[in-house]
């Protein structure tokens, strides 16, 4: 066991006494601690600073990121274009070379830049802090060539975030080619004087480069941030070569230089506000001009023939008018100091609003009055209205992303109806024929879609200009014309100044513009607006009059289930026996009573939707329709212009959708003997038109035809003293209907028609062309429909040796009318030949060829055997192949052709192509709509027509 240990008495006295000290200090440090702590409270220790994360990678969308925010260009383009060609042939260039600096705020720590490119070689790229002009090393950059068109620049040192500004340098070539988009070139030819007197003038080709950015095309002249929103202060430079003129957004500041020893001409332009890529625009040509020095100057250019022959006139002396109009209305003054317009020879749309100088097809700006009709002079108006307008309504106040394009487009619409009266042009009724009835065709089709789309199901190039068609166009313009009635003009117009005032040189959503409507109206706006606006489709408001039960249900062509939610649907209705409008609004899908569309009186009728002012189309029980019927035979002045065609075109629609019998909508064609205004007329001839494009292959056209004989007859008499002296009415929408007269007669077989068109095409053939301008189209039409191939020859020289293009337009379609299927097949073959067919003119043209019955399945066989050509040619115009698959499927309803159609679709997918894909679904949905309506109302069609000859 261990040893034991002992310790002393004083020992453990002063080991006591030792520990009582210490316990003693160490109560006396707690507390004093305690005290410290009380005044000096501990600080938590800073948290180890992590390095910033830094981007990598492509985005996760086709859409740019937001680390970089575009704030001003520098660009420079030099095209080596000449615009006549030199006798050394061999110095012609269709290249262009430039570069560009763009100042860039940065938002976060970043090594990546991401920006748009297409078709371009850029050959330098450097990046520099703008402040101190630090270079940062770039460690590579490459062009995606997929749908993003993303120029990816890595860089080996990050820039910094807190919206730190750097410049992006890059150096690019580039070609001009002639697909009418980016950058592009094109032709004409014009008059030279010979110099020996003996001698015949010559015809001198002359080129010209110029530009169409929308929607995403300005990635293929300069690298950008091309996305509406990513709005950015432009200052363009473009070295020419010398005896061309330069312009652009801004005014130019031209200066004669050498370079390489070549001269050549450095035309600086002006700084632009603040806009979107996508409304820039330059050309360089040796156009002419002509000037109109006011407020805003305001100058045309086109070929100098036509400056020197005054057919820009018109369009300086409209644009002025229209211009203060908007000015007024708007509250707010035109911001540019100068606006140019210029007249293309080829450009594939109608016009392009580029802020300050917007462009047109030469039969969109030019009017020669000695050659031109009203009608043409009446598309110079509108057109420019159009384009007017888009200087606020687009230009100024722009959309934030393409799902809400109507924001530009329903409003330059809508708006032009209202800009062209300060010209005299009273066009509002004719809205409802070219925008309501229009959009509702579309959106009766379960491929149509809503005005405003989620953005993100807008991404890629075939997807935006999808967007670019009836609904967005014209179904804008029907809702906001609603919306003001809705509101009262008023009320309306003072939102939309308050819109435009509040975000001027901003970028919108929809809600924005409903927000400021708001405050002028104590109308729940967006609660009305809301379900026009974000649902597509439209609904059929149906009124049981024996009992006044009320319905909404989506109007479908083909009868699906559609969706079940309502519309706020405002009804302006009137009764016979009292006429004064009243309001009703149904937010309910229903059925609900409404005690006051309950008629009492056998006799009384109810009329829904005056002025069709709302977006819908109403179905009656069949008695108030048969009510209505008989009010129209027996007076129909007592029911507004508007209503009458409205009545018949619902009427037609509404049978085709299976909801009511098609011999109420014939029977409602009747009373026409009696009417002589345009649209009632209008609205019955385009819905028998679609009979004809269902029946003109069948026994029944036989049948349709004498009847329609019949009913023209009347119209065609009542303007016949007109036509036999080469006159047209005073009433505008008369001289419409006189054509309608003259078209639908000689086509439907009217002898003393058929012989007057015929007698003044020989004088033209004899070289007196006596032929009123308005009816020219329509006396060339026939007398080629009717005539020879001599006659078609005659027109084809008459159309390459016009120089104005109204009238090369006239001839143009007046050579499709033709019965002769060798002659179609060869004109069909001439719209691939530029020099023969303009490449703007290519689309139209088969259109139409297909509305001829002996044309249609040519043209269908035309379009599928070159589709790929087409589409190649015309990818970017993606609006032009959606009207030509529309025009020459139109007469489709047979299993057969839907199959046809199908296959199409089917080698599309393969091709993983997308242009046109919603229009192909639209005509392949409206075909099947067509099989079915045919099958089942064929034999009544025919037993109705045979009753009434």
């Amino acid at each position: 066991m261990a040893k034991g240990i002992g310790m002393s008495k004083a020992l453990a006295v002063g080991v006591g006494v030792l520990t009582v000290s210490s316990v003693c200090g160490l109560v006396m440090m707690a507390v004093m601690y305690k005290i410290q702590i009380d005044r000096f409270p501990p600080v938590s220790p800073p948290t180890p600073t992590k390095p910033p994360v830094i981007p990598t990678g492509l985005p996760p969308t086709l859409r740019l990121p937001d680390n970089l925010i575009p704030e001003s260009y520098k660009v420079f383009i030099q095209p080596y274009l000449y615009a006549v060609i030199p006798n050394n042939y061999t110095n012609q260039s269709f290249a262009f070379t430039g570069h560009s600096t763009v100042r860039v705020k940065c938002m976060i720590v970043s090594k990546s830049i991401f920006l748009h490119a297409q078709d371009l070689n850029v050959t330098t790229v450097e990046v520099r802090k703008s402040d101190s002009n630090e270079k940062l090393s770039v460690s590579g950059y490459k062009i995606h060539h997929n749908e993003t068109n993303f120029l990816e620049i890595q860089l080996k040192d990050a820039m910094s975030g807190n919206e730190t500004y750097y410049d992006i340098f890059t150096k690019f070539e580039g070609e001009l080619f002639d697909g009418l988009d980016g950058f592009y070139v094109s032709g004409y030819t014009e008059k030279v004087k010979a110099e020996e007197e003996e001698e015949e003038d010559e015809d001198q080709e002359r080129l010209f480069a110029t530009s169409l950015l929308q929607p995403t095309n300005a990635r293929k002249v300069f690298p950008c941030f091309d996305e509406p929103a990513l709005k950015a202060v432009f200052q363009i430079t473009i070295i020419h070569r010398p005896d061309t003129v330069a312009l652009s957004n801004g005014i130019g500041d031209p200066h004669q230089t050498e370079i390489d020893g070549e001269e050549w001409i450095v035309t600086t332009f002006e700084e632009t506000p603040i806009m979107s890529t996508y409304s820039l625009a330059f050309t360089v040509s040796d156009f002419k001009s002509k000037t109109r020095p006011s407020g805003t100057n305001i100058h045309i250019h086109a070929r100098g023939d036509a400056i020197y022959a005054g057919h820009a006139d018109y369009a300086l002396e409209v644009t002025e008018k229209i211009l203060i109009r908007y000015q007024n209305i708007f509250g707010l003054k035109y911001p540019l100091t100068k606006i140019d317009q210029i007249a293309l020879p080829d450009i594939s749309v109608g016009a392009m609003e580029n802020w300050g100088f917007i462009s047109y097809q030469e039969s969109g700006l030019l009017y020669d009055k000695y050659t031109a009709s009203t009608f043409d002079q009446e598309r110079v108006a509108t057109l420019i209205a159009h384009e007017l307008a888009h200087q606020w309504f687009g230009n100024l106040v722009t959309m934030r992303w393409w799902n809400d394009l109507w924001l530009n487009e329903g409003f330059a619409t809508y708006m032009s109806y209202i800009g062209v009266q300060a010209d005299g042009w009273d066009l509002r009724d004719l809205i409802v024929l070219r925008e309501t009835q229009t959009a509702f065709q579309v959106d009766s089709l379960n491929s149509s879609h809503p005005l405003s789309l989620q953005e993100n199901y807008i991404q890629t190039f075939s997807e935006i200009t999808e967007l670019f068609d009836d609904i967005t166009y014209s179904k804008g313009a029907a809702v906001l014309r609603m919306l003001a009635t809705f509101m009262t003009e008023d009320a309306f117009m003072k939102g939309i100044k308050m819109y435009l005032a509040k975000f001027e040189y901003k970028n919108t959503v929809y809600k924005d513009l409903l927000k400021c409507l708001q405050e002028e109206t104590k109308e729940d706006v967006e609660g009305f607006m809301s379900t026009w606006i974000e649902q597509v489709g439209y609904p059929v408001i149906t009124i049981i009059t024996q009992t006044g039960e009320t319905s909404q249900e989506h109007f479908l062509l083909k009868q699906t289930q559609g969706h079940d939610i309502a519309w706020q649907v405002h009804i302006r209705y009137i009764k016979d026996r009292d006429l004064t409008e009243k309001n009703d609004i149904l937010k309910v899908k229903g059925p609900v009573r409404r005690p006051h569309f309950q008629l009492q009186d056998k006799d009384e009728w109810l009329l829904a939707n005056v002025n069709c002012a709302g977006f819908f189309r109403v179905n009656y029980d069949e008695e108030n329709w048969n009510k209505l019927r008989m009010q129209l035979e027996r007076y129909h002045h007592v029911i507004p212009i508007i209503n009458r065609g409205q009545l018949i075109d619902d009427a037609f629609n509404i049978a085709r959708a299976h909801r009511l019998n098609v011999t109420i909508a014939l029977s409602l064609t009747k009373y026409l003997v009696n009417d002589t205004e345009y649209i009632p007329w209008e609205s019955a001839l385009k819905n028998l038109d679609h009979l004809i494009l269902m029946f003109d292959r069948s026994e029944v056209y036989g049948p349709i035809m004498k009847y329609i004989r019949n009913l023209i007859t009347q119209l065609y008499d009542h303007f016949e003293e007109y036509t036999i002296n080469g006159t047209v009415p005073e009433k505008h929408t008369d001289q419409y209907n006189q054509v309608n007269a003259i078209s639908v007669a000689c086509s439907n077989g009217l002898t003393k028609c058929i012989t007057m068109a015929r007698s003044l095409f020989e004088d033209y053939k004899n070289g007196t062309n006596d032929i009123h301008p308005n009816l020219r189209k329509a006396i060339y039409c026939s007398a080629i429909a009717s005539g020879d191939e001599y006659d078609w020859e005659f027109a084809w020289i008459e159309y390459q040796r016009a120089t104005v293009a109204a009238e090369k337009d006239k001839l143009r379609y007046a050579l499709s009318c033709t019965k002769e299927i060798w002659l179609l097949n060869r004109y069909l073959q001439y719209t691939l030949d530029p020099s023969k067919i303009r490449k703007m003119d290519m689309v139209s043209t088969i259109n139409y060829i297909a509305k001829n019955v002996a044309g249609q399945p040519l043209a269908w066989d035309f379009v599928r055997g070159h589709w790929s050509y087409i589409t190649q040619e015309y990818g970017a115009g993606v609006v032009s192949l959606g009207s030509l698959l529309d025009a020459v499927t139109k007469r489709f309803s047979t299993d057969v052709e839907r199959e046809e159609l199908k296959q199409l679709q089917r080698e599309q997918e393969e091709k993983n192509q997308g242009l046109a894909a919603r229009a192909l679904e639209q005509v392949i949905e409206r075909t099947e709509a067509n099989i079915k309506w045919v099958k089942e109302n064929k034999q009544i069609v025919k037993d109705w027509f045979i009753g009434e000859l």
